[in-house]
């Protein structure tokens, strides 16, 4: 589409111009023409070029929500034979791969899991990446479970972000090797679970239910297939733009599912729109559930813990976020981290990251109940 863009203005300005030059209407037609070809050109140039900067859709049927591809065969990876890998119920690992070694250690920060995960009671299902620490591999953790966070970027969102664009399983072997979070599953999503729609992770009423995927299937199916409890004191969520929405929302409707979470740049409302459509069913009941100020002034502030983040100049929740903060009461507890100043983008959150992670991850719990640990087994806490 570039060369395109630039072929077309070349061939307008070298030959086109020149035949269109007489004060005819013909011709005056013949040039406006010329003037909105090139613009159409460049502007499919530059939002492709967004597109493929920030990959908000992966593919014109992702765009367009024509996708109806299928998960692929099961794909083993051999080097994670007999080491506690064993993938089944609802999730299906599409591929492995490793995470940079460490340079300062000279070892792996661990492996990426490409998954597919389903869920029984929501009938959904959607790809994933699983982040599994190096302790999860060795032998002296092999009967330990971890705890896990899910990781949700904006709408519409590509997983594949939070690995190209935030680094996050890197971010978390990092801290990991140098005992600033205890050693931690992720588990990288986007909360588009059926595209093109933005369902704002609602059960949506005679519609998808994204929050029941969210909030029940997606802990049961992980604990099926990885040594992770489903318990909510052991899992935590993240979520950048709408996916922090998500995560403050879930965990603040749902304490039984998530104990913590962290906002980044998050907002407190669920929008209506084109891409929405009708959320609510026509009820100003659940709207207003789904509202987080409405929740924090009229219902009992759930025993969870949460983070919300923001920027003094740059970001447009930032009076919000502090109404946020000065509204929550115990049981709950709110921190916040606000920078002086930085967008809504990725750049900010990288920013933030190497703080977010590691405070969610140590408000987490190690899994109870079987398989039991013996005391040497169990991962060194957070010094």
């Amino acid at each position: 589409m570039c060369l395109l863009a630039v072929a077309g203005l070349v061939t307008s300005v070298w030959w086109i111009w020149p035949r269109l030059s007489a004060p005819t209407w013909p011709a005056i037609l013949g040039r406006a023409g010329v003037l909105l070809g090139n613009q159409v050109l460049t502007f499919f140039a530059i939002a492709l070029a967004v597109n493929n900067y920030f990959g908000f859709y992966g593919s014109w049927g992702d765009l367009l929500g024509t996708d109806t591809g299928v998960a692929a065969p099961i794909v083993t990876d051999q080097g994670d034979a007999g080491q506690g890998v064993r993938p089944v119920g609802g999730v299906e690992v599409m591929g492995s791969s490793r995470v940079p070694m460490i340079p300062e250690k000279g070892h792996s920060g661990g492996k990426i899991q490409q998954v597919v995960i389903s869920g029984a009671a929501s009938g959904l299902s959607a790809p994933a990446y699983v982040y599994l620490p190096p302790q999860y591999f060795e032998k002296k953790y092999s009967h330990t479970r971890f705890p896990a966070i899910v990781a949700l970027t904006g709408y519409p969102g590509d997983a594949r972000n939070l690995i190209t664009r935030m680094n996050m399983p890197t971010v978390a072997a990092k801290a990991i090797d140098q005992h600033e979070m205890p050693p931690t599953i992720l588990v990288l999503m986007r909360p588009t679970i059926v595209p093109p729609r933005d369902t704002e992770c609602m059960d949506v009423p005679r519609g998808p239910q994204v929050e029941t995927y969210f909030t029940k299937d997606l802990r049961e199916s992980m604990a099926s297939a990885f040594r992770v409890g489903t318990d909510a004191a052991s899992w935590g969520i993240l979520g950048g733009s709408t996916g922090g929405y998500c995560a403050l929302k879930m965990s603040m409707r749902h304490p039984e599912a998530f104990s913590a979470a962290v906002s980044l740049s998050g907002y407190f409302k669920a929008p209506i729109d084109a891409t929405t459509g009708d959320l609510f069913g026509g009820s100003q009941k659940l709207q207003d559930e789904n509202d987080l100020m409405w929740r924090l002034a009229n219902l009992p502030h759930p025993p969870i813990s949460v983070l919300v983040t923001s920027s003094k100049k740059g970001e447009s929740n930032y009076r919000t976020t502090l109404d946020f903060l000065a509204a929550v009461k115990a049981p709950m507890q709110a921190s916040s981290l606000i920078l002086p100043s930085g967008g809504h983008n990725f750049n900010t959150w990288n920013r933030e990251l190497p703080q977010a992670l590691p405070w969610l991850a140590d408000q987490l719990h190690e899994p109870a109940g079987p398989p039991a640990a013996s005391p040497s087994d169990r991962p060194s806490p957070r010094s």
